[in-house]
């Protein structure tokens, strides 16, 4: 059914079509994800764009977007219709090993069709080990945006800063949002800015990092997720510097057997 929102959805398209056409300055053009990643649909990386300023990472930031979006079932909440996922390439921790990362959510949408994003902790075969991180429009003015309104509880021990996520409101520019950018339907669009994310990993394992967002009952007004800064252990997954757990098991053995080398070499 053709709703009062498609309506305003196709009114703001063209509004948005008729500004580029006389006064067009283009955003920076979006890169690929790292090496190893996977996406599906709309992902990308890109530097400061509209209301999405480059985190305190500085530089680019990733982000995904329901712009261009496949249908997707999100976390199961029902009723979702299309969006976007990235996941990480494979990366090891080992228990105790903090897991952070700075996000900002982005949604044109508001009322009673708020679409939401989540960042999970997946073992190596795509199982979920913890919910890190949900977004959503809530209703209640002032209210916070993480956790999603209406969504299930973070995993225990996520720490955000700043603790209080209220959006800021107004139709947000940001051009992963495609014709959405810029638009604004009912109340609840906005963006987050930046917040900071620290989980800490319970044991030794081989993980995934999922982030998405999705559409809710509908495909009108877009929403986004941008994140930046992931780090275990404060080393960056996409450098290959986090030994896995097996590595420094191995690592511990060669240096227990250089150092009785050594002893022997004193004794003698």
């Amino acid at each position: 059914m053709f709703t009062i929102k498609h309506s305003v959805k196709f009114l703001g398209a063209l509004s948005v079509l008729a500004v580029s056409i006389f006064s067009f300055s283009g955003p920076a053009a979006a890169a690929p994800l790292p090496v190893g990643w996977t996406c599906t649909a709309n992902c990308g990386t890109l530097g400061a764009d509209g209301v999405v300023t480059a985190s305190p990472e500085g530089g680019t930031y990733g982000y995904v977007s329901t712009s261009g979006g496949v249908a997707e079932s999100g976390i199961g909440l029902g009723s979702e219709t299309n969006g976007s996922l990235a996941r990480t390439s494979l990366f090891s921790a080992n228990p105790g090993d903090d897991l952070e990362f700075y996000f900002n959510y982005v949604t044109s949408d508001g009322g009673a069709f708020t679409e939401y994003a989540w960042v999970r902790l997946l073992d190596s075969d795509l199982n979920e080990v913890a919910l890190l991180f949900t977004a959503r429009t809530n209703p209640v003015a002032g209210g916070d945006t993480v956790p999603g309104f209406g969504m299930p509880a973070l995993a225990p021990g996520v720490v955000l800063v700043p603790p209080s996520t209220p959006i800021i409101a107004g139709g947000p520019a940001w051009s992963p949002l495609g014709g959405s950018s810029g638009d604004c339907y009912s109340t609840g669009c906005g963006y987050t800015d930046w917040i900071a994310m620290t989980y800490e990993i319970a044991a030794a394992g081989n993980y995934y990092l999922e982030f998405g967002v999705v559409n809710w009952l509908d495909t009108a007004f877009d929403s986004g997720l941008a994140f930046d800064g992931i780090l275990v252990a404060g080393q960056s997954i996409d450098n290959g510097t986090i030994p896995e757990p097996a590595s420094l098991a191995l690592l511990g053995l060669a240096l227990a057997g250089l150092a009785a080398v050594r002893r022997r070499k004193m004794a003698a």
